[in-house]
């Protein structure tokens, strides 16, 4: 009876073919690994895996090319735009992302965003905010909230001194380059399968020729926050998403 039902039984979850059944390096209650995996399905339900070239940025996933069984190039610190820029118009056929955090993207990398999404490229944009820098130490971001205690604002994110948080999605929803950008969280259920949309959509538009598309993943950073796992998606549903909200920006 047993092996009957063993034979009938159906392989409903499981590995995506384009992620790599390896360890990964982040830490508990992370949100990149989910990411990753977002990415993965979408690669594989489009079948475009043998066309697809990521773009790693510096940063918690600057080595997330050994996770994904793709072509990979790691880049500069903030320059990933500029690689995918290139890779994507001397391989107009292909289909390339790059993959970056609030760090690298909207600090070191603000330009070479701007003018990606100004261009509109066509690249797709997979943004991690986790509001810090989580990979060097937890200091303060271009995101990070005000009054946000980091290792380099240890009285809380003071705007007289360090600014406002910058909504990267907004800023960039301003220009006319950009075809489509969302922001989800990996918070909830329903919410990963709201980001997994939405990463689908932004690739399947570029598939279609489409220019630029991004999508803002927030994301819990329990180390860099200080927290447990669970009080980091407390904290994050509380307080991220007041200052970035979810939804279609553009």
């Amino acid at each position: 009876m047993a092996q009957d039902v063993t034979a009938e039984m159906q392989k409903v979850f499981g590995r995506p073919a384009t992620l790599v059944d390896r360890t990964l390096h982040y830490c508990p209650g992370c949100g990149h690994s989910l990411t990753h995996r977002l990415v993965a399905e979408t690669i594989d339900e489009l079948g475009i895996a043998e066309r697809t070239i990521g773009v790693a940025g510096v940063g918690c996933a600057w080595n997330c090319y050994d996770y994904f069984d793709l072509d990979f190039v790691y880049s500069l610190h903030g320059r990933a735009p500029a690689v995918a820029t290139g890779l994507k118009r001397s391989n107009p056929d292909s289909i390339v992302f790059t993959y970056q955090g609030d760090g690298d993207l909207a600090a070191i990398g603000m330009a070479e965003i701007v003018h990606a999404a100004a261009r509109s490229e066509r690249i797709t944009v997979v943004f991690v905010n986790n509001a810090v820098y989580g990979m060097t130490g937890a200091q303060m971001a271009p995101t990070s909230l005000l009054g946000q205690v980091t290792t380099t604002s240890p009285y809380g994110r003071d705007a007289r001194q360090a600014g406002f948080p910058i909504r990267v999605s907004e800023f960039l929803a301003t220009l006319d380059g950009p075809r489509y950008i969302e922001r989800v969280a990996v918070d909830t259920p329903a919410n990963v399968r709201k980001a997994k949309k939405a990463i689908h959509q932004a690739f399947e538009l570029q598939v279609a020729g489409e220019g630029f598309t991004m999508v803002e993943v927030l994301s819990p950073c329990p180390e860099g926050w200080g927290m447990t796992p669970v009080k980091s998606l407390d904290w994050l549903r509380e307080n991220m998403m007041k200052q970035y909200p979810l939804g279609r920006v553009k």
